[in-house]
């Protein structure tokens, strides 16, 4: 009987590890490199915000389609190319500051793959409308 206790006591403790190690992790099930917590919903528009430096990140976001859209860039101390966003199919080309947000329109957007890259055409980018 002492063994039943102490072995269902390790299983009861290794159990409630195993919830706390999976409640505090990232539950996203999006793939690697693609961050589904990077879209925010603020007054009926939604925010897809983008870190620019050496690149950008998450290089692909995951947002709703059908809805006002903002496209947010931030930077913080960015010197290299990527502080220069262009996005051809939309006619976008913008020059980041230094540090800071740079908030970008995009308007009502279909179900489509939107892809943008840095001035030189170095670090690409997409937000994919679902």
């Amino acid at each position: 009987m002492k063994n039943f206790i102490i072995a269902a006591s390790i299983i009861a403790v290794g159990l409630i590890v195993g919830e706390v190690l999976l409640s505090t992790r990232n539950n996203s099930i999006a793939p690697q490199g693609i961050n589904a917590n990077n879209v925010f919903l603020v007054e009926g528009k939604q925010i897809v915000e983008i870190s620019a430096k050496g690149g950008y990140q998450p290089r692909t976001s995951i947002a709703k389609s059908g809805i006002p859209t903002i496209l947010r860039f931030k930077t913080n101390g960015t010197f290299d190319c990527s502080s220069s966003v262009r996005i051809p199919s939309l006619n976008i080309s913008k020059v980041l500051p230094q540090t800071g947000a740079t908030d970008i329109d995009l308007g009502i957007q279909p179900s489509a793959t939107l892809q943008g890259t840095c001035g030189m055409g170095m670090y690409p980018f997409e937000v994919q409308f679902q």
